[in-house]
């Protein structure tokens, strides 16, 4: 038994290849898209990205708390000069980062 290869759109009961995803006649969405595998990775990677930033951040931040306790006026100011710097820097890989992998994502969408 072969496979069909015309299907008629629920719409217009135009005939219709089964690889389209739309009817070329009417329009009509015959079946959604889906992302290759590429492009789930790039999703993937994009979220496992933007998670990692938010652990790194919140718990540099949580660690530099920690660490000034007890310390001195002058020790207390550079700790937090430090701790500002470092974290700047954080946030300036996560935007790139985050850019980078949303761009990415943007071009690896179904079509």
């Amino acid at each position: 038994m072969s496979k069909p290869t015309m299907i008629e759109c629920p719409s217009c009961e135009h005939k219709v290849s089964v690889s389209a995803n739309s009817c070329p006649q009417c329009g009509a969405v015959l079946r959604k898209p889906k992302r290759g595998i590429f492009g789930k990775i790039v999703i993937f990677a994009f979220w496992a990205f933007n998670l990692l930033m938010v652990v790194w951040i919140w718990g540099g931040t949580q660690s530099a708390v920690e660490s000034s306790k007890g310390l001195s006026g002058a020790e207390a100011a550079g700790a937090a000069i430090g701790t500002g710097l470092g974290i700047t820097l954080l946030v300036i890989i996560w935007l790139i980062g985050a850019i980078l992998l949303g761009l990415m994502a943007l071009l690896t969408r179904p079509k």
